[in-house]
């Protein structure tokens, strides 16, 4: 039998909870700076490396739709279990691979195992803590978010001088590794009712939402806003490091100061 957790006991989930909050800047920005030197190494033009942060992207925002109602009707633990166990391989494979088709598998897999990872978690905070705590904590989950970008670029462009850029990958299945082992002891399932998994009642939710105007600008705006962000994230590496000379270090640094606006861009959301 599954023992759940209650807000009593969930300090150390908690924390847990909010260090794989930020897997997916994680994912996405710390090989930014190895762009450049990947495309070299591999023997491959600009934009066959640049789509494997497309890839990763479109299937994290696709797998979305159906994540919510997969971890609402199997649970959040042991979803959340598989996706680190399978982040693990797929970064190591990433990692040791020469086959570019083979970096944009993991790249996909890795984006649908992001959105079971990040729902899971956010599921997490609804599961265990009610009223004003609940919104306090939410608010902090997109603080904490926004640390992934901030110093993924920064820690990446020194594994890139020092090690190259696979080391970017097996840093992430380390990672993933040490936050599975630590999961399989501390956390637990939280859910207090499974929901059967109905298609059509998805599929007609799907429907109301994307009616709405509010919610569809608001993506909308959501959607440009982050797509300036992916666009230099896909181009500023390369300009830097190619066009200007600068080393990856000084990718990493830029990335670094654009992921502290991001996130000062969060603390005034919170306060307002």
């Amino acid at each position: 039998m599954e023992k759940n957790t209650t807000p009593q006991q969930s300090l150390i989930p908690t924390i847990l909870a909010f260090a794989l909050v930020p897997i997916t800047g994680l994912a996405t920005d710390i090989y930014l700076p190895s762009m450049p030197q990947m495309a070299q190494e591999l023997g491959l033009n600009e934009s066959k490396i640049q789509l494997t942060l497309s890839l990763f992207l479109i299937s994290y925002g696709v797998a979305q739709f159906f994540t919510g109602a997969l971890v609402d009707a199997w649970g959040r633990y042991r979803i959340n279990l598989i996706s680190l166990f399978l982040f693990i391989i797929s970064f190591w494979v990433t990692a040791h691979t020469q086959d570019i088709w083979v970096i944009y598998l993991m790249r996909i897999l890795q984006g649908i195992l992001s959105a079971f990872v990040v729902i899971s978690k956010r599921a997490y905070f609804v599961d265990v803590y009610d009223g004003e705590q609940r919104k306090h904590y939410l608010s902090i989950m997109t603080i904490v978010w926004s640390i992934g970008p901030i110093v993924a670029p920064f820690i990446g462009g020194y594994l890139q001088t020092q090690f190259g850029w696979r080391s970017n990958f097996m840093v992430l299945a380390a990672y993933s590794a040490v936050l599975f082992v630590l999961e399989l002891i501390f956390s637990s399932e939280t859910i207090r009712q499974k929901k059967p998994l109905h298609i059509d009642y998805l599929i007609s939710e799907f429907k109301m939402m994307l009616k709405s105007t509010d919610f569809t600008f608001g993506i909308f705006m959501c959607g440009i806003s982050y797509g300036l962000v992916m666009f230099y994230n896909l181009s500023g590496p390369f300009f830097i490091e190619h066009q200007l000379g600068y080393s990856a270090i000084t990718t990493g640094y830029t990335s670094l100061i654009m992921g502290l606006a991001w996130m000062c861009g969060g603390f005034i959301g919170k306060a307002l």
